[in-house]
């Protein structure tokens, strides 16, 4: 215990102090910083270690006393006896110890006297010379490397466990600080020039605008001169904005690939963490490592996470976001500008960022990056289907007319699901038809041929898609048909697959009005055919009422409210220009749910009219549903021609009037 407890003491000391942090710069910050939850738990290993201690020392003595030990241990009378009567072959004398190995082979051990010889101590129990004699007697010096093993052996051994034991534990304490440490540290990933998996222009189709833009990026990477002669500077940071899966992150791949400079790519939600200062950290760490690699590119991802607009008062003056972003803003335009570093970020939320993070000086050019039109979907398909084996029937044009508002990412993931629909029915090329099953899985979700509706049902869900089919065909305005199906595909029973014929920047008010008659079309052909209604229009009743309040409150398109966006706001951050509410009063409110109201009113009295005239082909679609499930483009027009209905055309739409 006295060697034992100052050391487990001092253990303990060191413990707590490898958990403190040292901040040479003193920036402010707790002075403790906690050890991370992956740590080691100090307690429970000393705890384990005196355990083990514990059963190790008494192993040993039991090991030592009934292991490492064959001998007998015997009174000294007993062994005068025994030489007496001519029992004992063969006396070894050590010291104070007297090994006897007996006639038959037997050993035994006892104890001397220390200060007197063996013949005299066996003189004093009444042995003769000649007795003494009958016995082999050989005396060795105390000594060796077996004697001083034995002597120090159950000193030493615990010893040496125990500092075995604090080694092993100060090493994981060591590596907790180490963490606390580097706690501050930039995390983020860089890609060499060297890879060979870098992404080059060749390897983005479509946004023919954005790379150009981006071009003059990789001019400077390669030439500065040639700017730095006429006394042009190069924008300090690009912003790449755009919709969800539009290639941001590709794109700034690309331009890396194609400068041929080291790449930092981090996300904008690891600058961030719950104690004040550790982002601020890590942003100057990112910039050191920048600078020492420059020319180089460092890519925030998702940067409205750490970039929105500050001075809302949350957090105090200590926010940990608001001075993540101070000191990304000094970083960019400080009084020491990084003149070989160019700072890309990619968001789908430029409305909420700082003031002071999109002025000039720091994202002084920013590059919309929009949805791919027609040309460019086929462009990013033919991309995307370089390393896969395509069947002779494949076209990819046709699935960039029939894929209108897909993202790059989108088209990616048909192409993939089409390998993957082609592979598990054990075929080694990819048909049409396995793309166009994938458009079908990607936008609704997989089939689910097991969830069976009984006949009811399926007359039902039948009548209810060839409602809003029927409607879709007659209304000028509305997008034609390419498949309706009563075969449950994700969360619905029935799909009606509408499809615009070119791609579309802007809907006019007509066009609104005739997608709500067709949103409107299940429910009345419901209605019509049954005299009752289901659960299955509940969908279809929120996306109407929420185009319908859209109209009336985003886009001026009612008569009492006018030309006034009411609800233009909505969606943005609270903490855009002040925190927004509902400041409509009572009244105007009474007049936008009036205003919704009489547009779905206007709109289900067209739907039904048309349904009420065209009852024979409503009847006709339902039924050859419930025979096939499912009608593709050229059976449902030729059910529509059988009917005295004209299938909607390219040219129809090209030369309609302007609504």
């Amino acid at each position: 215990l006295h060697v034992f407890l100052p050391l487990f003491g001092r253990l303990w000391f060191n413990a707590q102090v490898m958990t403190e942090v040292p901040d040479p710069k003193k920036a402010k910050r707790p002075k403790k910083l906690p050890i991370p939850p992956e740590g080691p738990n100090i307690w429970l290993q000393l705890g384990v270690a005196l355990a083990v201690f514990l059963v190790l020392s008494a192993g040993y003595s039991v090991i030592r006393q009934y292991v490492l030990t064959d001998s007998e241990d015997i009174a000294l009378s007993q062994l005068a006896t025994d030489v007496r009567d001519g029992k004992v072959a063969t006396i070894v004398v050590e010291g104070d110890t007297i090994n006897a190995t007996y006639k038959d082979e037997t050993k035994k051990v006892s104890q001397k006297e220390g200060e007197s010889s063996l013949t005299e101590t066996f003189g004093n129990y009444g042995l003769t010379s000649d007795q003494i004699t009958s016995a082999k007697i050989e005396v060795k010096d105390q000594g060796g490397v077996r004697f001083w093993f034995l002597t120090l052996a159950p000193l030493l051994i615990p010893v040496l466990l125990l500092l075995g034991i604090m080694w092993f534990l100060s090493r994981q304490v060591r590596g907790s600080g180490m963490q606390a440490f580097t706690f501050g540290r930039s995390r983020a990933r860089m890609v060499s020039p060297e890879d060979v998996q870098k992404v080059t222009f060749a390897d983005v189709a479509g946004a023919k605008e954005a790379k150009a833009e981006l071009v003059e990026i990789v001019d400077f990477l390669k030439n500065p001169k040639k700017f730095i002669q006429i006394g042009a500077r190069i924008p300090k940071g690009v912003l790449l904005m755009g919709s969800a899966g539009t290639g941001k992150t590709l794109l700034a791949r690309a331009v890396a690939g194609e400068a041929g400079v080291p790449f930092f790519s981090v996300s904008g939600s690891e600058f961030v963490e719950m104690f004040v200062g550790v982002g601020a950290s890590r942003v100057r760490d990112l910039f050191q490592q920048a600078k020492k690699a420059a020319p180089a590119i460092i890519f925030v991802d998702e940067i409205d996470a750490v970039g929105r607009v500050r001075g809302t008062g949350v957090g105090g003056g200590n926010d940990e976001r608001e001075q993540t972003l101070n000191q990304i803003l000094v970083e960019m335009d400080g009084f020491e500008p990084n003149e070989a570093i160019i700072v890309m970020a990619a968001t789908n939320r430029p409305d909420v960022l700082d003031p002071a993070l999109v002025r000039p000086g720091r994202f002084d050019r920013r590059v919309m990056i929009d949805l791919p039109d027609r040309k460019d979907r086929e462009d990013i398909l033919n991309v995307h289907a370089r390393k896969k084996p395509l069947g002779p029937d494949v076209n990819l044009g046709v699935i960039a007319e029939r894929t209108p508002g897909f993202s790059g990412a989108d088209l990616a993931n048909i192409m993939n699901e089409g390998a993957i629909l082609a592979a598990r029915e054990d075929r080694t090329e990819l048909t049409q038809y396995d793309l166009i099953r994938s458009i079908e899985k990607v936008m609704l979700g997989p089939e689910r041929r097991s969830h069976v509706l009984n006949k009811k049902e399926k007359e039902i869900t039948a009548f209810h898609e060839a409602g809003h089919a029927l409607i879709a065909s007659v209304l000028p305005y509305a997008d034609p048909v390419h498949k309706v199906s009563i075969i449950s595909r994700g969360r619905a029973a029935g799909y009606t697959l509408k499809l615009p014929l070119e791609d579309r920047r802007m809907q006019s008010q007509k066009e609104f009005m005739d997608d709500i008659a067709v949103s409107l079309g299940g429910y009345i052909a419901e209605k019509m055919i049954y005299d009752d209604v289901t659960t299955g229009a509940s969908n279809d009743l929120q996306v109407l009422s929420a185009l319908a309040r859209d109209m009336v409150t985003r886009y001026g398109m009612s008569e009492k409210i006018g030309t006034v966006a009411i609800d233009a706001a909505r969606g943005r951050t609270i903490f855009g220009n002040g925190v927004e509410g509902n400041e409509l009063s009572q009244e105007v409110s009474a007049i936008v749910d009036s205003e919704v109201k009489k547009i779905i009113d206007s709109a289900y009295k067209t739907a039904e009219d048309v349904m009420t005239k065209h009852r024979k082909v409503l009847d006709a679609i339902a039924h050859q549903l419930v025979e096939v499930e499912t009608l593709e483009r050229e059976e449902f027009e030729k059910i529509l021609i059988a009917n005295g209905i004209v299938p909607k055309k390219k040219e129809d739409i090209e030369h309609a009037p302007l609504a």
